[in-house]
């Protein structure tokens, strides 16, 4: 499967990118505004899989519009106030492809971290709007601990939550989410539900901010 990382230059971008390619047989993407950047960072992560006995593994940095012409999913690793924008530049390039919603809207004060929930519902519910009607959007990836994603000699045994109103698509995410070795992909029902999971990054951030040793925290349910 092609997979397109909009903003794969950035944190979470990083880390699925490299989990993908470590793991699996997808073919990954890079996406950024500038071409220039996407190429530059793709093959940073080329260089860092070689080390790992990848030597066979291409990623390929595009501009976003190209990086999403050529992918089946695009995931939209893209802070939250850049996420509509970017949707908005490439939604004539989602034809038949999945979209992926990983962003959190926070705001920080003296005390933490917040939830800053939009007057859409929530983040997710943001990317729906801004994409074409025939588009399925899911959310997935929202509490993950990008540090510890992006290293790839830690294992995480976390579980990401999937929501989303199309059954395939929210299927398709499922299995490349539990591609990546340590990831268990939860469904969290329909997109509705986005807010309840993309209220746990906060919490997540602050709890690892006040106990040592859990830095890079992760969920897993039993």
């Amino acid at each position: 499967m092609d997979i397109a990382l909009l903003g794969g230059t950035g944190d979470i971008g990083q880390g699925l990118a490299l989990r993908w390619a470590d793991d699996t047989n997808h073919t990954i993407i890079i996406g950024s505004r500038k071409a220039e950047k996407a190429a530059n960072k793709a093959e940073e992560y080329e260089t860092e899989l070689a080390s790992r006995g990848h030597d066979d593994v291409e990623i390929t940095g595009l501009g976003n519009e190209d990086a999403a012409a050529r992918a089946d999913v695009v995931v939209a690793a893209v802070p939250a106030y850049h996420l509509t924008d970017t949707i908005d530049a490439v939604a004539d390039e989602l034809d038949d492809t999945t979209l992926v919603a990983p962003a959190v809207g926070m705001q920080r004060d003296e005390d933490g971290f917040h939830y800053n929930r939009p007057g859409a519902g929530s983040v997710t519910q943001l990317a729906a709007n801004a994409a074409p009607d025939d588009t399925p959007v899911v959310g997935a990836f929202h509490n993950l601990a990008a540090g510890r994603l992006a290293n790839l000699d830690a294992d995480l045994n976390w579980d990401t939550i999937v929501v989303g109103d199309d059954t395939d698509a929210k299927d398709t995410v499922c299995e490349l989410a539990e591609g990546i070795e340590g990831l268990r992909a939860l469904d969290g029902g329909p997109l509705a539900n986005a807010a309840e999971i993309e209220g746990l990054t906060p919490l997540l951030i602050n709890v690892a901010r006040h106990n040592d040793g859990l830095h890079d925290l992760g969920v897993r349910f039993q």
